[in-house]
């Protein structure tokens, strides 16, 4: 046996082992037995994906602490236009995803692939569009955001070229949302750990100028994100042009079909402007954070990175109860639908309050990691001394809002969502930066945690999961208003 093969056959051992602590759907019932399992395993290979997806943002957050202040800060304020611009085309994703699930289910391998081609063509498309649109306007809105002379040239350079590359940043999204309808969660969790393995890498030699390579500073971060993405989907696109693992696409269904954008678009709007409306409220939130120097927005940007990697977990699981609840509640167990939520709830509440005091006792440390200006890490501190003892709300606040979901009752979540944003975090951000100084927005994230959780679990005891519109085989009947989640960026 040559060297090559022992190497291959050490490599393949080693996936299996890897590939071995996830689960397939078809490998438990997710509605008898025991909770915890199926529930895990539901939800597993989702919590590394979105893990490996907010790695991206704190490697380029670190990498960046490190060459200067304002490049930090810039970024601080280039996140949350990236989530805004990501959030105008996720509908289609989400539709694409929903179309793929439905025909697996009823066994219509040949719809699915249409689907797929059609979904991937149609984003491709309207992230070109979406790109060209944003590389023309982002320097106005950054100014509108609040950034200051310093930062603006800055944010605008790293935003122009993850414009540009928004076909490829948008279409990796949709390959992980096209796999994950049709069952497959484990393939775009490998493809993105080389994702970030390969940004990892990048980063300092296009930031710092390592090597053989010029000095780019925050415009070799985004260059090393977007080459980093577009060869993520390449081997994306390999894989489901080769059909052997998830849904299948074939090039000749790719021409767009306008009837078949229609219905992507009626399906996928609805949850457009949800995600629209999440990425609106943090940039506005960052127009508040502005009114401070450019050491409170750094250290805002690091907080938030470190707060998403609790967010995004908590977000996967609440995917796992919407599946189980939904499964459960089209199988005429409501009562087992309530226990999901219940257990879900209590069980993120424990964890993520857990990681809350490790992010409350290690305040300083973790924030010195991203950066070693004094200040930004007095500020980020403060941030996480505020915030971490909140972290458990969130995932209550999440799992009850799967649940809603799981019956139909996408609009409960919605309201929840809105109101915590809308008429809690913002207005008491503002008031409490004025009457004390930033650390009122930090006060502010905490209590609308909690006010979050709170609302979501009152509603929930009002007895909400029983009230579900059923058909007349007995299966949920969901509006046209529903909502399915999406690739990693929200629920």
């Amino acid at each position: 046996m040559s060297l090559l093969d022992r190497l291959v056959g050490w490599l393949r051992a080693r996936l299996d082992r890897v590939t071995g602590l996830f689960k397939s759907r078809d490998e438990f019932d997710l509605t008898s037995g025991g909770i915890a399992k199926p529930l895990f395993y539901l939800s597993l290979p989702i919590v590394v994906t979105n893990l490996l997806q907010t790695a991206y943002n704190l490697i380029d957050t670190f990498w960046l602490g490190q060459y200067s202040t304002e490049a930090l800060a810039a970024i601080s304020f280039a996140f949350p236009m990236v989530f805004l611009l990501i959030s105008v085309g996720l509908g289609l994703s989400v539709a694409g995803s929903v179309l793929v699930a439905q025909h697996i289910g009823a066994e219509e391998e040949a719809e699915a692939e249409y689907a797929a081609s059609q979904t991937v063509a149609l984003s491709l498309l309207a992230a070109l569009i979406l790109g060209l649109v944003g590389y023309a306007f982002v320097e106005d809105l950054l100014g509108l955001l609040g950034a200051s002379r310093d930062v603006l040239p800055l944010a605008t350079e790293y935003m122009q070229v993850i414009s540009l590359g928004m076909p490829f940043m948008f279409g990796f999204f949709v390959f992980i949302a096209l796999m994950r309808g049709y069952g497959d969660t484990i393939t775009p969790m490998l493809v993105m750990f080389g994702s970030v393995l390969l940004n990892v890498v990048l980063d300092p030699f296009l930031i710092f100028g390592w090597w053989v390579f010029p000095e780019l500073g925050i415009q070799g971060a985004a260059i090393a994100t977007v080459f980093s993405r577009g060869i993520a989907l390449a081997v994306g696109l390999v894989i489901m042009f080769r059909g052997t693992r998830g849904v299948r696409i074939r090039l000749e269904q790719m021409r767009p079909d306008l009837s078949f954008a229609e219905k992507l678009v009626s399906i996928g709007f609805p949850a457009s402007i949800e995600g629209m409306g999440r990425a609106l409220s943090i940039n506005l939130l960052l127009v508040i954070v502005a009114f401070f120097p450019d050491t409170v927005v750094a250290a805002y940007g690091i907080g938030t990175r470190v707060f998403s990697v609790i967010f995004l977990p908590a977000i996967a699981v609440a995917r796992g109860v919407e599946t189980m609840t939904g499964q459960n509640v089209g199988a005429g167990k409501p009562e087992r639908a309530k226990a999901t939520a219940d257990f879900a709830a209590r069980t993120m509440f424990v964890v993520l309050g857990a990681l809350g005091v490790v992010a409350w006792l290690g305040a300083r440390p973790i924030t010195a990691i991203f950066t070693n200006d004094p200040q930004v890490i007095e500020a980020g501190a403060s941030f996480l001394k505020y915030v971490a003892p909140s972290f458990g709300f969130i995932g209550v606040m999440r799992a009850y809002n799967g649940s809603f979901r799981g019956t139909g009752k996408t609009l409960t979540a919605a309201a929840i969502v809105l109101v915590i944003y809308g008429l809690v975090r913002l207005p008491m951000s503002y008031v409490l930066a004025q009457a004390i100084d930033y650390r009122g927005i930090w006060i502010a994230f905490a209590v609308s945690n909690a006010v979050g959780a709170g609302l979501a679990y009152g509603w929930y005891r009002r007895g909400t999961w029983r009230d579900v519109d059923l058909t007349d085989d007995g299966a949920p009947k969901l509006g046209d208003d529903l909502e399915v989640g999406e690739a990693g960026t929200d629920d």
